[in-house]
């Protein structure tokens, strides 16, 4: 056994085999008896042995290893996509890499770079805030998979988004089932999601014969910009908030109780997103729940597809969210329009 990690060489010594039979043990091929295999194991198992990932993927052109890019690790809605991610990539016998831009399109691109040069087999982004040409550049030379965005398109791009449009028209018909017409809505910030959302709730008002009741806040996805949007939104008196994500929607209700009111008497809020965190009973928070572990299985089975068939059509999936109705919404005090 050599001073330094074990080798392949030492644990054929132990195992008293060549080393292209402990290479084929190891790797699972069926050309290895059982007993030879056993002994392999034990050997390997005895020296602390581990296969040098590196070389493996040298030797068979593949590395078995997914790159995933992560726009903010402060958000837990990402948090749960990703976590959706690795079970189903594990699943399909793949392993992960992760980086972050930190929502930097030069950063984003830089670490991008560096997953390639590990020899990813595909990349799965969870959002990101890459130039459109930037993107088709990337996907033309890796098989891709976008997250929770499918506002960029090219051939072999594959996307998987929630209905963001769909999802905001299920809080305004939730407000005005519950009475409400004076229903603000809080911004997400200048990006395509918030953008959705904010245009699903257009539609949803005009479609109950509200459009003059229309009220845009801007605003953010950080509780802080959520706290400043909703403090003036107060100024209007609504009656109700429809806020573009969870996090956001929990600074909205600290400003509101700041100003002496009571959520959800005084002012109902809806929330987005469907965040662990809000169903926790201090919480408590009516929300637009996505699918999030959903939305990571099928980003990792479209991107095992792509790797599998890389010339085959680019796929679009969008999944339907659900109103979960906890205790921020209720009644509004009936007025005429």
């Amino acid at each position: 056994m050599t001073a330094n990690r074990p080798t392949i060489h030492d644990v054929a010594s132990r195992a008293g085999v060549s080393k292209s039979l402990v290479s084929l043990a190891l790797r699972g091929s069926p050309k290895v008896s059982e007993a030879s295999r056993a002994v392999i194991l034990q050997a390997a198992a005895e020296l602390g042995y581990r296969p040098n990932a590196a070389a493996r993927s040298l030797a068979d052109r593949r590395s078995r290893t997914i790159g995933v890019l992560i726009l903010d690790l402060h958000n837990p809605v990402f948090a749960e996509i990703l976590d959706g991610v690795q079970t189903q990539v594990r699943r399909e016998g793949f392993s992960t890499m992760l980086v972050s831009g930190g929502a930097d399109p030069v950063l984003e691109q830089a670490e991008i770079d560096t997953l390639l040069q590990f020899q990813v087999e595909g990349l799965i982004l969870i959002s990101h805030r890459l130039a459109p040409a930037a993107l088709r550049s990337i996907s033309s030379e890796v098989p891709t998979v976008v997250v929770t965005r499918d506002d960029i398109t090219a051939p072999r791009l594959d996307t998987v988004s929630n209905d963001d449009i769909a999802g905001a028209g299920l809080a305004v018909d939730h407000l005005v089932s519950l009475g409400h017409l004076q229903i603000a809505c809080l911004t997400g910030g200048d990006n395509p999601v918030s953008h959705a959302r904010e245009r699903g709730y257009r539609e949803a008002m005009a479609r109950h014969g509200l459009t003059s009741h229309t009220h845009i806040v801007p605003g953010g996805l950080t509780d802080t910009a959520g706290y400043a949007a909703a403090a003036e939104a107060l100024e209007s008196s609504p009656t109700a908030l429809f806020v573009a994500n969870d996090i956001a929607a929990l600074g909205a209700i600290a400003a509101i109780q700041d100003a002496g009111l009571i959520v959800p008497d005084d002012i109902s809020v809806v929330g987005y997103d469907g965040i662990a965190i809000g169903g926790l009973r201090s919480v408590n928070l009516t929300t637009v729940v996505q699918p999030l572990a959903e939305l990571g299985h099928l980003a990792a089975e479209h991107l095992v597809a792509r790797i599998e068939h890389p010339q085959s059509r680019a796929r679009h999936t969008r999944v339907e969210s659900r109103l979960t109705v906890r205790g921020t919404t209720t009644r509004a005090v009936p007025v005429s329009r």
